[in-house]
């Protein structure tokens, strides 16, 4: 299909007003996951958790994390956890978030999950015009696009992160693709440095090899919000982190 217009989008983090419009002069849109918002790192009277405990509270763990005392952190949680049936608080918050963002999505949409995401939620959301990917393939616009989900174990301990043997089976299943989309990115300092949250955020070395033996045309991905290179060339593969959707509101446009 000559003239082929696909936009692409991660790391929405509860972005619906912008989703809505970023389908807009495309032939699909791509999510690459993070729908949900927990905590802003920039704005901490934002997301889930500010929500139910306020900002201040917010405020302590951005800085607990930030200087990596994430035991310390995890501590505090507990503390104002106490009394409150935490899964099911949870539970609730996202789905308001998921009733949101997926009527969000323009048709058609193809989408796959991203560490903060809770996929067993996803079949009730998702409506016609999604179609939800993690290990698999999809044709659009004539080239095979191949998604993988999720993250890594972290000390974040994030809802979906999967063991790295899992993973770089998931990878395995797709075998060679025009674009290989994935949440995290490729295992390359560079791709995974955040220059404001001050860390390395995880990659996949299952991914990376795979770029070098299968050499799609691009690899798409998100995940590091402010990535010290947004857009590397591996070989013949270009690498592109398509961008932190919450802040800016664009997708990143693929045209062929």
């Amino acid at each position: 299909m000559a003239g082929t217009r696909i936009h692409v989008v991660s790391d929405v983090h509860g972005n619906a007003k912008d989703l809505a419009r970023a389908g807009e002069g495309a032939d699909a849109l791509v999510c690459l996951g993070d729908l949900v918002l927990f905590l802003d790192y920039r704005d901490h009277s934002r997301g889930i958790f500010p929500d139910l405990f306020g900002a201040e509270a917010a405020t302590r763990v951005v800085e607990l994390r930030t200087a990596r005392r994430f035991e310390e952190a995890r501590a505090f949680q507990r503390t104002l956890w106490a009394g409150i049936d935490r899964e099911q608080a949870l539970e609730a918050a996202v789905r308001r978030q998921y009733a949101e963002l997926f009527a969000a999505f323009p048709t058609p949409t193809y989408a796959t999950y991203g560490n903060v995401d809770v996929p067993r939620l996803w079949p009730e959301y998702a409506r016609p015009g999604t179609t939800v990917l993690d290990g698999t393939r999809a044709e659009i616009g004539g080239r095979v696009f191949g998604f993988v989900g999720g993250g890594l174990p972290s000390p974040m301990r994030t809802p979906y992160e999967v063991p790295e043997e899992e993973y770089a089976a998931k990878i395995e299943a797709l075998g060679e693709v025009d674009v290989l989309c994935t949440h995290i990115p490729p295992q390359v300092p560079e791709l995974l440095y955040d220059t404001v949250a001050r860390r390395f955020e995880r990659g996949s070395s299952a991914l990376l090899d795979a770029i070098h033996r299968t050499r799609p045309r691009y690899a798409l991905f998100g995940h590091v919000h402010q990535p010290l290179a947004r857009r590397m060339r591996i070989g013949a593969t270009e690498c592109v982190n398509v961008g932190h959707f919450a802040s800016t509101g664009k997708p990143w446009a693929l045209t062929w």
